[in-house]
């Protein structure tokens, strides 16, 4: 495929909503803060729930690509082009099976984690991988740099294609990583769109997570409905 005529996109494929149990996002202010940067296409991937993403998807001028961060029972998973969420705790091979029956596209989220010693990320198995679509090569909340060059490798020896993400569970995370691409239509043009892609991103300051541990802490309180506009 040809980028000659087709508009390029900046593509951050990793972005929470107030729909994720740890973020507090307005659905609204992700639309003004993409509009004010240049963010054309995002990737809602909340947390175990598509529900953000559909309704995102409905009023967003841009490109919204209905995603899911999915915990399975070893490690995250992350489906894309989704119409039915796919349940938390399931086997890994069961979550895939389930993402593919709708004609999404799976991909693995930092790789290799966020711990210093040690990965809990059991993703990254052969089996797993072979059934696997889109390798998350840079997570801007991941803080070591190591980890950005190995999930590069991965990717490349597994012959998938390389994403990137601001992984935002707040608005100024937005567009921390993105990937310029040619625009796409469906998941099968965005996996040969994506391959096309040139990445950018810088790393989010760890105090971000503060945020997080926040939004988690009210919705306990309040209400897992607290964070959302209506």
């Amino acid at each position: 495929m040809d980028q000659i005529g087709k508009q390029l996109l900046r593509a951050d494929l990793h972005v929470h909503t107030c729909y994720s149990i740890d973020c507090g996002t307005p659905l609204e202010r992700i639309v003004d803060h993409c509009l004010r940067i240049g963010i054309n296409c995002i990737a809602i991937a909340d947390h175990n729930t598509i529900a953000g993403a559909l309704k995102l998807k409905e009023t967003a001028p841009f490109k919204v690509i209905v995603a899911e961060e999915i915990l399975t029972r070893a490690g995250e998973l992350m489906g894309l082009f989704l119409t039915e969420a796919v349940p938390k705790g399931l086997p890994p091979g069961e979550a895939i099976a389930r993402i593919k029956s709708q004609g999404g596209l799976v991909g693995v989220p930092h790789p290799f984690g966020r711990l210093l010693f040690g990965n809990p990320n059991k993703l990254t198995s052969q089996e797993i991988l072979s059934q696997v679509d889109i390798i998350e090569v840079f997570n801007s909340r991941t803080p070591f740099a190591d980890s950005f060059a190995r999930a590069r490798r991965l990717a490349e020896e597994q012959r998938k294609a390389a994403s990137a993400g601001s992984d935002a569970h707040i608005v100024g995370e937005i567009g921390r990583a993105y990937v310029e691409m040619p625009d796409f239509n469906g998941p099968d043009d965005f996996l040969g769109c994506l391959s096309q892609g040139r990445i950018f991103g810088h790393r989010s300051s760890l105090l971000v997570h503060f945020a997080s541990t926040g939004a988690k802490i009210r919705k306990r309180i309040l209400g897992d409905s607290s964070l959302r506009s209506e």
